[in-house]
């Protein structure tokens, strides 16, 4: 039964991009704008719809393996950056279709830069919250005693990656951003002095 879990992910994430897609297309291109809400409400009914799937497999007695850790995994970061990813596509969506202000490219190095790091990573923070939680949920719900190792052995992979996307995300601009912000600040200083 697991490959339905590896097959339920697939779907989760193909639906994610067709509702994505669609519900922009009805808002920008076709003017619906409440078909197009209602749309883009759905989305989060597919992680809905993988929780109930893995519990489901689960339940019906499926050795926990590894599909059922990364359909906790997959549901921590749909629910942490789905928000973002939606809002990501309405802007260039809105820029194509409708005459939006074009995206705002991020700059290389400064704060604006620092900043929208620390926000991808406490995103990730979240995600990972999220999948400990999913499976935590597993545990102490559906799956029985020999299930419960196995998906709590799934808790430790995303928290990893948090402290990964730590490393070389914030902390490695950090010595890069002080450098800017000293230039930047030196860089003033000289013209009110002049």
């Amino acid at each position: 039964m697991t490959v339905f879990v590896a097959g339920f992910i697939a779907a989760s994430e193909i639906g994610l991009w067709v509702l994505l897609g669609l519900g922009l297309a009805l808002r920008y291109v076709f003017r619906r704008r409440r078909a197009s809400t209602v749309t883009l409400a759905l989305i989060p009914l597919l992680d809905l719809a993988l929780v109930i799937a893995v519990a489901a497999d689960l339940r019906r007695g499926a050795e926990a393996g590894t599909t059922h850790g990364l359909a906790g995994i997959y549901l921590g970061f749909s629910i942490a950056f789905g928000p973002a990813i939606v809002r990501w596509a309405d802007v260039r969506f809105a820029h194509r279709f409708a005459d939006g202000p074009a995206p705002v490219k991020l700059p290389k190095h400064g704060p604006e830069r620092m900043a929208a790091l620390w926000r991808e990573w406490f995103r990730v923070v979240l995600a990972a919250v999220i999948a400990s939680v999913v499976m935590l949920g597993l545990v102490a719900l559906v799956a029985d005693g020999d299930q419960d190792g196995v998906l709590l052995d799934w808790i430790r992979p995303p928290w990893t990656l948090v402290g990964l996307w730590f490393l070389f995300g914030p902390l490695w601009e950090l010595p890069t951003s002080r450098r800017v912000d000293q230039r930047e600040a030196e860089s003033a200083s000289s013209r009110s002095s002049s």
